[in-house]
């Protein structure tokens, strides 16, 4: 049976780790709670060596048993369990495509830790991440590992043939590190935390993994042939009794080695540790147990460092070869660093370029970001931040934003020198990138997320620089064909309205200092309307897909959003100036319906807006009910309007915004959106409280993590739900909702479509079915005893069968007056002979909604309870529609 389950959030990603109290290494007492504390402390320290590397777990689901022994077994391909967050690379086989996690983060170690999985064996080559090859399926990179593919590390094992202990691996060690350093290569040795030792050495990725498999043979060939007494390199076991086998073979592109600070599945928990040279002098050398290593790089660091520097420095290089073939360093002042060369033995300090020497000083204050102000043929400001030892560089033509209302577009660029954060200059007239250069802004940042098409960062610049402060920008790729990058200001809440005022001065500033820019797009995307223009399609609100609880479930929070499902009706509201329309999701103008939604005006801070929400009437305990919803749809006269609301008041909670004064926000991501939307919406609720706004409405914050609607009377913004998919369900039982609503983090306003980035999981079996015919009541001769519904099949409606529950007398009563209208003599379509009996038609008209218990294999629902009417649904629609 399971242990107890613990959500954590590492990363920005929901986990659950169970069995916390489980003994994985039963001699020590070591619990698997203790083992995910260790990885978790030494992520920092160990995933540079594993980032980007293809990880071959080996598992020990019951623990290594009280001698080491216990069953385990190795796992390749990544699974179909894994999380959708977790890196891949696939690597084509003779005769099948594996794709394999790559252990880039945190919660990505965490998450295999939790699957028992203590070893983790990488290769000595990294996955080409600028190779031009399209994303795998999960964002993975898809190549094959071939001997061609360049290695960034040689490694030797050492491992003591019987009879020999670790202090004589450690002499043959000293004699590696010799030959190495003749070579020109410095070099690192690890303890195994199994039996040998390993000797690391960095490259410079310019030999093929055959080529460095070879030399690596010659080393150990070499090496057996000066001290054959204690050195072997043939792989034959039977002659290795007295002698260290130095294992060449690990450098070949399919082989894989035990990861540095990886923990080792031996009798005790033993780490793969890297020391210095002078602790393998040591007589009293031994393998390290996983306290002591973490009290080791406390204390004195990471030996093997150097090595991570070393190929940074070469991977550094490579990123900035398209900087180099632009630029000539006799002709312009820029920076311009010579491509990476290894030097031998301790000489490596000193050529592992400027760039690292630079900015080794700020380290401690953390990445460094610079914007510059760049008359060039046409003006614009580059925007850089440090990442992976190059700037990251965009350039931005419309300027850096001072308005969250308004992205500016930002054009990627090649990769800059950290030297160019000083730069300040002219670049000549003839070459690449010609005028003036000036320093705009500079300073450091604290970065919030960093992936392939989204970046957040919050900079702090200068007392007197450009941004003013402090300040969060969002760099993001939009969905277009072809994408394109857009930078989005966040706004500062708690100085929103100060901030708006300077937003209008710096613009009007900016304009004359721009006067020679182009007319480039400032909206989400090229071409946008200008305000007042109506946006394309934007009545047809995006859908989501039915899902199931099971499969939210999978979802993690890092990449997924949860909502709560309100059970109302879907309704788009559009504000320009004080006029406010609302139209349901077939397209109907149903304004005059829902008057207090004219609130959208006072609530929503912009001139217009076009909202995606529902329209939901509170009960009495708070939670939206449908029924009494009702009650108000499809009335139109202002008499009956006005009684209706009395005692049905509705509000409208908005969960999306379409366009924000005129700029179509569709193509930005959710997350983007979404901070757009709570940004735009007044925080203050001069409601009086008899709104029926209960649990529901500011109780919705229970549900949504403890946050409150932001809005004003009528409208508001229900909070998303601050856990993860587990938890949003229970939520949303708890509270009496209709269920939850998944959606992904990324994802752009699909308007009109039904999208798998968006799924919702309903609590209730519910369906609309369109009325087809009713059987009368002996007991009530103006109501009925059931309606006869029908559902879209293979060729049009079908039979579903009867609804008999879900009605009050009054409102059989009512259903009978409307249907009175659409009496015909025969069913529209073919009925099964049982349903013809006592039956009466109508013509199939009208769409409903209903709960059931199961759907037969026949098509007809059972236990089927009436809902109410969907006047928003069309009959045509309804066969045909998304």
């Amino acid at each position: 049976m399971a242990g107890a389950q613990h959500a954590v959030r590492i990363d920005g990603r929901a986990l659950r780790l169970s069995n916390l109290d489980k003994v994985l290494y039963p001699a020590t007492g070591t619990t698997k709670g203790e083992v995910l504390g260790y990885v978790s402390a030494i992520a920092e320290t160990m995933l540079p060596y594993c980032r980007d590397r293809a990880a071959t777990r080996k598992r020990w689901p019951d623990g290594v048993g009280e001698s080491g022994e216990g069953p385990s077994f190795f796992q390749k391909d990544i699974g179909d369990d894994a999380p959708s967050w977790v890196a891949r690379g696939r690597i084509a086989h003779r005769d099948h495509l594996n794709a394999y996690p790559m252990v880039n983060d945190e919660s990505t170690l965490v998450w295999l830790t939790q699957l028992a999985a203590l070893e983790i064996h990488v290769p000595q080559w990294r996955f080409d991440r600028a190779a031009a090859e399209p994303p795998g399926e999960h964002g993975g990179v898809e190549g094959a590992a071939d001997p061609r593919r360049a290695p960034d590390r040689l490694v030797l094992d050492l491992d003591p043939g019987p009879g020999v202990d670790l202090r004589q691996c450690a002499r043959v060690a000293f004699l590696v590190r010799d030959l190495l350093d003749g070579m020109g290569l410095d070099s690192v040795p690890v303890t195994s935390g199994s039996a040998g030792i390993h000797v690391y050495a960095p490259l410079d990725g310019g030999q093929s993994s055959e080529q460095v498999s070879a030399v690596a043979r010659e080393l150990a060939r070499a090496l057996e042939k000066d001290h054959p007494g204690e050195i072997i390199s043939s792989m034959q076991r039977s002659l290795r009794a007295g002698k260290v086998f130095i294992d060449w073979s690990q450098n070949n592109g399919s082989k894989t080695t035990i990861a540095p600070y990886s923990l080792r599945g031996r009798a005790r928990p033993t780490v793969a540790a890297p020391r210095t040279w002078r602790e393998l002098a040591s007589p009293h050398l031994r393998h390290l147990e996983f306290r002591e290593v973490l009290e080791r790089v406390e204390r004195r660091g990471d030996p093997l460092a150097e090595l991570t520097r070393e190929s940074a420095a070469a991977r550094t290089s490579e990123r900035l070869e398209v900087y180099r073939s632009k630029r000539d360093a006799q002709r312009t002042p820029e920076p311009v660093p010579e491509a990476h060369r290894r030097t031998g033995g301790n000489r490596t300090a000193a050529a592992r370029g400027r760039a690292v020497a630079a900015h080794e000083g700020d380290a401690a204050e953390g990445p460094v970001f610079v914007i510059q102000r760049h008359e060039a043929r046409r003006l614009h400001y580059d925007f850089r931040l440090e990442h992976d030892g190059v700037l990251v560089s965009w350039a931005l033509p419309k300027g850096v934003p001072t308005d969250p209302r308004r992205n500016h577009l930002a054009v990627p660029t090649e990769d800059h020198p950290m030297e160019y954060r000083t730069f300040e200059g002219e670049i000549p007239k003839g070459e690449y990138g010609a005028g003036t250069v000036r320093i705009w802004d500079a300073g450091t940042f604290a970065l919030e997320k960093w992936r392939d098409d989204e970046v957040i960062a919050t900079l702090t610049g200068t007392v007197d620089g450009g941004i003013g402060g402090t300040r969060t920008y969002v760099l993001f790729r939009t969905q277009e064909d072809p994408p394109q990058w857009m930078i989005h200001l966040k706004a500062d809440r708690a100085d929103r309205a100060g901030r708006a005022d300077r937003a209008d001065r710096a613009d009007r500033a900016d304009r004359a200092d721009r006067a020679e820019q182009p007319a480039a797009s400032t909206g989400a995307r090229a071409g946008r309307p200008s305000p007042g223009e109506p946006l394309p399609d934007a009545a047809r609100p995006m859908l989501a897909t039915r899902s199931s609880a099971a499969s939210l479930e999978h979802l993690d929070a890092g990449d997924w959003s949860f909502e709560m499902k309100w059970d109302g009706m879907r309704a788009i509201v559009a504000l320009d100036g004080d006029r406010v329309t609302v139209t349901s999701r077939s397209g109907r103008d149903v304004t005059a319906s829902f008057p207090e939604l004219r609130d959208t005006a006072q609530a929503v801070l912009a001139d217009s807006a076009v909202l995606d929400g529902e329209i939901v009437a509170l009960g009495p305990g708070g939670a939206p009910s449908f029924s009494r919803l009702q009650d108000r749809m499809g009335l139109t006269g202002a008499r009956e309007v006005a009684r209706a609301r009395r005692s049905a008041p509705v509000r409208f909670f908005a969960f999306d915004v379409l366009a924000l004064n005129g700029t179509d926000c569709r193509a930005l991501p959710y997350d983007a959106r979404r901070e757009l939307l709570l940004e735009s919406f007044d925080d203050g609720d001069d409601s009086d409280g008899d709104d029926g706004r209960g649990e529901a409405g500011g109780g919705s914050g229970e549900a949504g993590g403890g946050g409150a609607a932001a809005g004003r009377g009528a409208v508001a913004v229900p909070p998303a739900f601050a856990g993860d998919a587990a938890a949003a369900l229970a939520a949303s039982r708890e509270l009496g909702l209709e269920g939850v609503v998944a959606k992904r983090r990324t994802s752009p306003y699909r308007a009109g479509t039904r999208s798998s980035e968006w799924l919702k999981v309903p609590l209730a079996e519910t369906t609309e079915a369109v009325v087809i015919g009713w059987r009368a009541s002996d007991a009530d001769p103006s109501g009925f005893a059931s309606l006869l519904i029908a559902i879209p099949g293979e060729r049009g409606l079908q039979y579903a069968g009867r609804v008999a529950s879900g009605f009050s007398a009054s409102v059989r009563r009512q259903v009978r007056r409307v249907l009175a209208a659409d009496e015909r003599a025969e069913p529209a379509f073919d009925v099964p002979s049982e349903a013809r009996r006592e039956a009466h038609w109508v013509a199939p008209r009208r769409v409903g909604e209903v709960t059931f218990r199961e759907r037969t294999p026949e098509g007809r629902l059972r236990h089927a309870a009436w809902r109410g009417w969907r006047p928003d649904r069309d009959v045509s629609e309804f066969l045909g529609g998304p």
